[in-house]
């Protein structure tokens, strides 16, 4: 006699996936939708952006900031933490709002999705949609870096990154922790027009805001309160300003892979590692401990970027940032020095 056995997590994830598709153009969700979508990019001030607008008293943002639930290709568990897997346990994040509260989320993955604008405008057709833009040299270094240190990628030299991009197409080269291999095609993340249109093509011009990074960084309360005016809520009140999400390079995944397991307990050694420490200190004692080991051990400010790949990068890339200049009637092209690049 044969059993059928409990699908696997991804499985699952695939199929609840694809039953809240039909849900979302169907049946009324069962709960709360955001009012408005911060989609990224990565790397660009979403995180902070996400942390100013969480602290104004008109707006709720749960504490976790990445569901990625509309991004239906990517899968949840790609993240050190379960993302929601069904409708209502993403809906279930919005449930503590507060009556007369504006609702949102940011998943900085929506943008480069393939599938996200389109669910969200099925979900939420008078959804608010902000995105953040930035120079696309800088912004895949940065990216690259953050790939490294969330152990996607194992290449820690980026033009050599770039250069296994066709190879990871095919599904070859492909780190043995990314679960979201993706991320690794980089030259997909500045396709910054195409990526603009999805949104474009399903939300009125009003209903979406374009942001671009060199603004948030050096006028950044006065974009916060762009933003708070384009959300219809008060931007009179004082504005927090919030540096977050920096940097960094990583020295060792494996050390890093080590710090996160004693932290969690994963692992029979790991637990016991975990119970030694709990034993010698209390929890407000460990948790800057293990930090603190990270900081000196596990990650550092990243070295000066390759002068010569940057200037390669700018060429390769100078055509996309002449059509965005283009398609966002703004002058990006001086902007980011692509003036200089023949």
């Amino acid at each position: 006699m044969t059993t059928s056995a409990e699908p696997s997590p991804p499985a699952r994830h695939a199929r609840a996936a694809a039953e809240d598709g039909d849900r979302l153009s169907g049946e009324q969700a069962p709960g709360r939708l955001p009012d408005f979508f911060l989609v990224g990019h990565s790397k660009s001030g979403t995180t902070a952006l996400y942390e100013m607008l969480r602290r104004h008293p008109r707006i709720f943002m749960p504490d976790l900031k990445e569901p990625v639930f509309f991004a239906q290709e990517l899968p949840r568990q790609a993240h050190r933490y379960e993302a929601p897997a069904t409708l209502e346990e993403y809906t279930s994040l919005f449930a503590p709002a507060e009556p007369g509260q504006l609702t949102g989320e940011a998943s900085a993955s929506y943008l480069w999705s393939r599938t996200a604008a389109e669910r969200i405008a099925r979900a939420q057709p008078d959804a608010r949609i902000i995105a953040i833009l930035r120079e696309p040299a800088s912004f895949l270094r940065s990216l690259h870096l953050q790939c490294v240190q969330s152990h996607y990628e194992t290449e820690k030299d980026l033009r050599r990154a770039l250069d296994l991009e066709e190879s990871r197409r095919e599904g070859r080269n492909i780190p043995p922790r990314s679960l979201w291999p993706q991320v690794l095609l980089y030259s997909e993340h500045v396709r910054y027009v195409e990526q603009l249109r999805r949104y474009h093509e399903r939300f009125a011009p009003e209903q979406v805001l374009v942001l671009i990074y060199d603004d948030f960084r050096s006028e950044n309360e006065a974009t916060v309160r762009r933003v708070l005016r384009f959300l219809d809520v008060d931007d009179a009140g004082p504005v927090e300003t919030v540096e977050a999400n920096p940097t960094l390079a990583m020295r060792s995944q494996r050390l890093d892979e080590l710090v996160h397991a004693v932290s969690v307990g994963a692992g029979p050694a790991s637990r016991a590692a975990k119970a030694a420490l709990k034993a010698l200190m209390p929890q407000r004692i460990r948790r800057p401990a293990l930090k603190a080991v990270q900081r000196r051990f596990v990650v550092a400010e990243p070295e000066e970027p390759d002068a010569d790949l940057m200037l390669e990068l700018r060429h390769r890339f100078r055509g996309e940032v002449l059509a965005l200049s283009e398609y966002l009637d703004r002058d990006l092209i001086t902007l980011w020095g692509y003036d200089s690049v023949a």
